[in-house]
């Protein structure tokens, strides 16, 4: 198999959450104490929060990119949505594979039969377009909170991505008033708080199928 490598750290809490679909992913598909090499490059989420344009947050990337390929990463993956800003141009630079969680969200809502998706995120994954375009190309109709952004922004950054789990309920009387086919937890913390069978509406968890994709990926 292919060695994997994760960009993690956006936030520590979401990528302690991929390592966790890893261990049980690798249960699913492998025999007994078979688990693929992974490493992990854990940027330091307050840097890149705080550098001030997108241009130099890829250029943080990338060197967490490289520092992964000069440790024998042949497949890598972002663990989070919201860099998925810049990773066309990555993809372009990057030597080792590099795998799309947007990509692998809309190849498991394809193979699910589902048309339209409401879209939860950050601010940035809401709001920029490069989420919703890039799903449209995959022919799904996409919805956004518009009257929520803020909220799910703040419960993000101020509550999940410290470690706080306590606006599950607010979350869910969000997603509760949209009419779709399946929800995408598109922020990596989102998982933490919303569960499958938590809401009417089945949830697509970009983190599991991403590590998924990511493993699977490895296997060819």
């Amino acid at each position: 198999m292919k060695r994997i490598g994760i960009v993690g750290g956006t936030s520590p809490e979401s990528t302690v959450y991929y390592y966790k679909n890893f261990i049980e992913i690798s249960r699913e598909l492998f025999p007994k104490n078979f688990y693929p090499e992974m490493l992990i490059f854990n940027i330091n989420f307050k840097k890149f929060k705080d550098l001030e344009t997108w241009e130099l947050k890829e250029k943080y990337l990338l060197e967490s990119i490289r520092a992964l390929e000069n440790a024998g990463a042949q497949v890598i993956g972002i663990a989070a949505n919201t860099p998925h800003m810049v990773f066309d141009s990555l993809k372009i630079k990057a030597k080792a594979k590099m795998v799309s969680i947007i990509d692998a969200v809309a190849q498991e809502a394809k193979k699910r039969g589902y048309k339209k998706l409401l879209l939860l995120g950050t601010k940035t994954t809401m709001t920029s377009g490069f989420y919703v375009e890039k799903l449209k190309k995959y022919g799904f109709m996409v919805d956004v909170p518009e009257d929520y952004i803020d909220v799910i922004d703040r419960i993000i950054f101020n509550e999940l991505s410290q470690g706080i789990l306590k606006s599950k309920n607010t979350l869910k009387g969000i997603v509760e008033k949209y009419d779709v086919d399946a929800i995408i937890l598109g922020c990596t913390e989102l998982p933490l708080a919303l569960k499958e069978g938590d809401t009417k509406t089945p949830l697509l968890d970009t983190a599991e199928i991403h590590m998924r994709r990511l493993i699977e990926e490895a296997m060819e």
